[in-house]
């Protein structure tokens, strides 16, 4: 892979040379992605996969992706 070298101005320095993109540009290939009222067959599935969705972004004893003893 070769990489890409983007040359900036830093403070107390003239000029630096700093990595650029290092990530291969595409899209997704399947149709499918983000479809997920197809995959669950029933509707207890459905309302499982969406309670835990929110209580992971809503609920009182978690916040967010970390368990935390005070809120942020």
């Amino acid at each position: 892979m070769e990489y890409k070298i983007v040359e900036r101005s830093a403070p107390g320095r003239e000029k630096v040379e700093v990595l650029g993109e290092t990530y291969e540009e595409g899209k997704p290939d399947s149709e499918d992605l983000g479809r997920w009222r197809q995959k669950l067959t029933s509707r207890e599935e459905k309302l499982k996969y969406l309670q835990t969705g929110e209580r992971y972004l809503y609920g009182k004893d978690w916040y967010g992706s970390e368990k935390r003893k005070n809120p942020a």
